[in-house]
């Protein structure tokens, strides 16, 4: 990937940004925080609705097409998984929610498990929180955004499916959000992203980097 600097453009600076989560690898899986292994190290995790493309995001990002497995099925992932990128950093994959057709007691259980993972995990330096761009803000993305910033967590807001829609109505959906969250910057950012055309891999490979404190060549 090149990103450029530079105001003029005929002298941009083109670098190579470098992508280290291709390196990627499936750690485990874990029904419960405490079967987690230890809170150690750097861990960032990805959140959102049971529909909201997380697992295309996270193939997308690592460009390894079965890491996080996808499903025609919203709400089939139960479990936290986590995806090594070395001894000290992970990748983590937390259960889909708010799919209707999970029953209640299962629902409750991942919220309370999914609250009990932001409240105790201290190695956790962020949350990517994923909305489908066309239905963002629903009551229970809004408590997950809660629950962070309760203990003070950054969390990226990634639009997902931004090609379905045209791109003005991507931009006002990306300021739209923006201002809902506009008191809470400090802790809130907020980019389109679309696993079908690649687009948004940049920028949030760019806030990854910045939560993981990897080392400048």
């Amino acid at each position: 990937m090149v990103h450029c600097l530079g105001k003029n453009p005929k002298m941009k600076l083109k670098i190579m940004l470098v992508n280290p989560y291709t390196h990627a690898t499936f750690l485990k899986s874990a029904a419960r925080v405490e079967h987690l292994p230890s809170d150690e190290g750097f861990e960032v995790a990805f959140a959102g609705r049971s529909n909201a493309g997380k697992s295309s995001a996270l193939n997308c990002l690592t460009g390894i097409k079965q890491l996080a497995r996808t499903s025609k099925t919203p709400g089939r992932t139960q479990l936290i998984n986590l995806f090594s990128l070395d001894e000290s950093r992970r990748l983590v994959d937390l259960p889909g929610y708010g799919y209707a057709k999970v029953a209640m007691k299962v629902k409750q259980d991942w919220q309370q498990n999914l609250a009990h993972y932001l409240e105790v995990r201290q190695c956790l330096r962020g949350l990517v929180l994923l909305m489908d761009c066309r239905h963002p803000l629903k009551e229970l993305d809004q408590t997950m955004v809660d629950w962070a910033l309760n203990r003070e967590l950054d969390v990226h807001i990634l639009l997902t499916k931004s090609d379905k829609l045209s791109r003005s109505e991507v931009k006002n959906t990306v300021l739209k959000v923006r201002k809902y969250y506009q008191l809470m910057e400090e802790f809130i950012t907020v980019q389109s992203f679309s696993s079908l055309k690649k687009e948004g891999i940049e920028e949030l490979i760019l806030k990854l980097n910045e939560w993981f404190a990897w080392p400048v060549p």
